[in-house]
C-alpha cells in the first residue's frame, strides 16, 4: 500500500473505484447476451444435425463475397476511429461512409444468398430442416447488422456535425466495437455453417 492509500484509510476518505462508462457496460452486456444466444442456436444446429435426416448442400457462393465485404467494412471502421482521434474530419466522414455502404452491400448479398437457396428449392418453412437453420442463423445475424447500420448512421450524422472528435470519442468507439463484433460473429457463423452444413 502507498502512503497516500494509507492516509485515505485513516481519514476515512473513499477509495477510488474502477468504473466503466455506463454505455460501454451496456454494449458489452449486449455483446455477451448476443454471443450466448448464437452459441445456443449453433449448439441446437449440431444437435439437430446429429439426429439424422439432414440434407447437406453447398452454401451460396455469394456468402464468400459477403464475408470479404464485411471484413473490409471493419477495416474502414478502424480508419474512422483513428481519424476521430486525430480530428481528421474529412477522413472520418469518408471512412464511416465507406463502412455504412459496405454494410448495406453485405445485407444485399445476404438477400441474394437467400434467393439462391430458393432457386435450389430450399425454403425457410419447407421440409428441409437444414435449410431452415441456415435462414434462421443468417437472418438473425442480418437483423443485428441492420441495427449496426442504424448505429453507424447516427455516428455518420455526428461526424458531419463535427461532434465526433478527439475529446468526444465514446460514440465512435461504441459503434466500432459493435461493428467489429458483428464482423467476428459473421466469420464464426460462416465457417461454422461451411464446415457443418
Amino acid at each position: 500500500m502507498t502512503q497516500e492509500h494509507l492516509a485515505n484509510i485513516k481519514l476515512g476518505e473513499p477509495e477510488e473505484t474502477l468504473s466503466m462508462n455506463p454505455k460501454k457496460f451496456m454494449l458489452w452486456l449486449a455483446i455477451v447476451s448476443i454471443t450466448m444466444m448464437f452459441a445456443g442456436w449453433t449448439s441446437g444446429y449440431l444437435v439437430r444435425k446429429a439426429e439424422g435426416r439432414w440434407h447437406e448442400f453447398e452454401l451460396p457462393q455469394i456468402f464468400w463475397y459477403s464475408t470479404i465485404i464485411l471484413f473490409i467494412s471493419s477495416i474502414s471502421m478502424i480508419f474512422a476511429v483513428r481519424a476521430a482521434k486525430k480530428n481528421k474530419f474529412s477522413t472520418l466522414k469518408t471512412a464511416i461512409s465507406i463502412t455504412f455502404v459496405f454494410g448495406l452491400v453485405f445485407l444485399i448479398t445476404q438477400v441474394i444468398g437467400f434467393s439462391d437457396l430458393i432457386e435450389n428449392q430450399l425454403y425457410f418453412a419447407g421440409s428441409d430442416v437444414a435449410a431452415s437453420w441456415i435462414y434462421v442463423l443468417v437472418g438473425l445475424h442480418g437483423l443485428h447488422v441492420f441495427s449496426g447500420l442504424v448505429v453507424l448512421l447516427v455516428s455518420l450524422v455526428s461526424s458531419f456535425k463535427f461532434t465526433t472528435e478527439s475529446k468526444n470519442l465514446t460514440r465512435i468507439q461504441l459503434c466500432a466495437t459493435y461493428w467489429h463484433f458483428l464482423d467476428i460473429l459473421w466469420l464464426y457463423l460462416f465457417f461454422f455453417l461451411y464446415f457443418n452444413r
